[in-house]
């Protein structure tokens, strides 16, 4: 029997992950055990603190602050997952907050400062609402991914074990919420809580025409021992994780499988908007936008103290020119 290389992966439980997790396909010489049952934050602090994992899905933005700290951690273009932000920024409704500048000056929560959809979200409240960073006051739930000292001019406050920052905002401890998903005051409509943006799908939207950013939240981080041991890994990898993605949206344009009345819709709705790949893997032209914006927001934000080239986040997956598309006996 072939000998395969025994990998470690953590991912979540997506659909564009399910034909390897079912064994549908599988890298080539890689024998693969798939955990999906870990929350992102608990993968992420795994990863990156305790290197539980060969190739796990990380955090972008702790994964930029590693590599920024030069910590023993390599990545391939594959990412699981995106999101827009505007929908996620949450506010306390007697907070008097309408528009995005009434931010500056408040108190604003954070599960913790490094998050990827936090990133963004401060990201996009400085370069399109003209709201800085620096002119709120941040109070962090968790303890980051990665060690981090806040910069000079960053007021970062670390909340005690008892304290939730949803909580905090239902009872106006805070006057608004970043948030990477939907907060439980939201789910029950607690009339309390709101959203900065009511009708954040039409600013989602204008966002991407404006800049041609789906914003990336985690990429596939590999310990480099794996990579110098076995240096054809990430390639195989990506090239499997690439074929699942292919066999989910190949699957995922059959309406019936999905129990939404309106889902087909959506579909079209999402190629007509964001185009015919918008979750691409790869160093492509918008995807390289979108990772160096994400650095820009990173350096700007002081999780960085120098800006990183996308050369020194990911693995060189090149096989030669005009190579390794195609299969030939």
């Amino acid at each position: 029997m072939t000998k395969k290389v025994q990998i470690t992966l953590a991912c979540g439980d997506y659909e564009i992950v399910r034909a390897l997790k079912e064994g549908e396909i599988s890298p080539d010489g890689i024998d693969l055990t798939i955990l999906t049952e870990m929350d992102s934050t608990t993968r992420h602090w795994r990863f990156l603190r305790n290197r539980e994992f060969d190739v796990a899905e990380v955090s972008l933005s702790s994964y930029i602050a590693a590599k920024g700290r030069n910590l023993p951690f390599a990545a391939i273009p594959v990412f699981l997952h995106r999101r827009f932000r505007h929908g996620f920024i949450f506010t306390n409704t007697a907070s008097g907050i309408r528009e995005p500048t009434d931010l500056i000056g408040r108190k604003v929560g954070v599960k913790n400062y490094l998050v990827t959809a936090t990133l963004w979200q401060r990201g996009l409240l400085e370069s399109e609402y003209g709201v800085p960073h620096t002119s709120m006051d941040w109070y962090a739930e968790l303890d980051e991914d990665v060690d981090f000292i806040p910069p000079t001019g960053l007021r970062l406050h670390r909340l005690a074990d008892d304290k939730s920052v949803e909580q905090m905002l239902v009872d106006g401890e805070i006057d608004a919420l970043l948030h990477p998903d939907l907060i439980e005051p939201v789910l029950r409509k607690d009339p309390r809580v709101g959203r900065l943006f009511p009708d954040y799908k039409r600013d989602e939207i204008g966002y991407f025409e404006r800049t041609g950013i789906f914003p990336i939240m985690h990429v596939l981080g590999i310990r480099p021992e794996i990579v110098e041991r076995h240096p054809w890994v990430p390639i195989n990898l990506y090239q499997a994780f690439t074929e699942a993605k292919r066999i989910a949206m190949e699957r995922m344009e059959n309406p019936r499988i999905v129990p939404l009345a309106w889902y087909r819709e959506a579909w079209e709705e999402q190629q007509a908007i964001l185009g015919d790949d918008p979750w691409a893997y790869g160093l492509g032209e918008q995807n390289r936008k979108t990772l160096e914006t994400a650095v820009d927001y990173a350096h700007q934000q002081g999780l960085i103290d120098r800006k990183l080239d996308l050369s020194d986040l990911f693995l060189d997956l090149s096989q030669g020119r005009k190579r390794g598309d195609k299969h030939r006996v």
